[in-house]
């Protein structure tokens, strides 16, 4: 079975419906998220049908989302979409050169 991104629609779709419910995200809009989802989902789906023999995901992210195919024992795999959240009160880590002195 060879899979494509509108057998997800409705795992899109309902990300979608909790974007625009619960995140708050200055770097997206949600017609940008909606973008992000679908070319994620491509490689995602690619990721997935490429994997090696002995493994059982294919995974896609970016900074803001993490969308994992798993392998399960029906033709269609399962779907997370996980919206990977921050703080804009969360404290920024020093960098190496900060810390050495």
């Amino acid at each position: 079975m060879e899979l494509t991104p509108d057998m997800f629609k409705e795992d899109i779709d309902k990300a979608m419906a909790t974007y625009d419910k619960y995140v708050v995200c200055l770097d997206k809009t949600p017609e940008a998220c909606l973008a992000s989802l679908q070319s994620l989902m491509e490689k995602a789906i690619n990721q997935y049908a490429n994997r090696g023999p002995n493994l059982r995901h294919g995974i896609a992210l970016d900074r803001h989302v993490t969308i994992i195919l798993s392998q399960t024992d029906h033709t269609r795999p399962l779907c997370g979409i996980y919206f990977n959240l921050s703080s804009p009160y969360q404290k920024k880590g020093t960098d190496k050169k900060a810390r050495a002195q």
